[in-house]
């Protein structure tokens, strides 16, 4: 039998089924960019040709409407719950993770991803600014097919880190172009430092 080198189909996710405690309001609907930030996300990526979605919770899905959803199998999973339920819809897929709290993420950023993918690990993932060790960010990543089995023993063991499971597993680990792109705004403090 011939292996195709035929790297697996990628789509898009967007992280926008999260309860933003932390924040007071829902991150996916602060406007940075003149509409709600998962809302801009999906869009930008489906200019690069991408065939994407948007993670939600079953009450969010009808102000989207306008847009494909995965709707969370299991609820207030995190991120993981998230990717877990991106699989299960469409196992074969890789997966482009974004969470929708990045609001200086550009396309350029995205690209830079996509184009030293690495679809023969685990995944491929920008290392997280935030740790000064070689910790990946799991939330703009690249997680591929082989990931699926991963993901659903992590869930049932009720190991929900996303970032745990990914530098468990193998990560191609890329050094962002610039760190501060990558910055996450989760509380009014950190949206007050972002917004000047």
């Amino acid at each position: 039998m011939i292996k195709s080198n035929i790297p697996p189909m990628l789509k898009a996710l967007v992280l926008a089924g999260g309860r933003s405690t932390r924040m007071g309001q829902d991150k996916g609907l602060i406007q940075w960019h003149g509409k709600p930030q998962r809302e801009y996300l999906a869009d930008l990526l489906e200019e690069m040709k991408l065939d994407t979605y948007i993670s939600c919770r079953p009450d969010q899905a009808q102000e989207l409407s306008g847009y494909k959803l995965i709707i969370d199998q299991i609820s207030d999973q995190g991120p993981l719950g998230a990717i877990y339920s991106a699989f299960h819809d469409h196992p074969n897929a890789a997966w482009l993770v974004i969470a929708c709290d990045m609001p200086l993420l550009d396309r350029q950023t995205i690209e830079y991803l996509i184009k030293n993918r690495e679809s023969a690990m685990p995944a491929t993932a920008y290392r997280a600014p935030a740790f000064d060790d070689d910790s990946p960010d799991p939330l703009l990543a690249i997680w591929e097919p082989r990931m699926r089995n991963i993901v659903v023993q992590r869930i049932h063991e009720k190991k929900r880190c996303a970032r745990k499971t990914l530098a468990i597993s193998g990560v191609h680990l890329l050094k962002p172009p610039k760190p501060e792109i990558l910055s996450n705004v989760n509380t009014p403090e950190e949206l007050a430092a972002v917004s000047k």
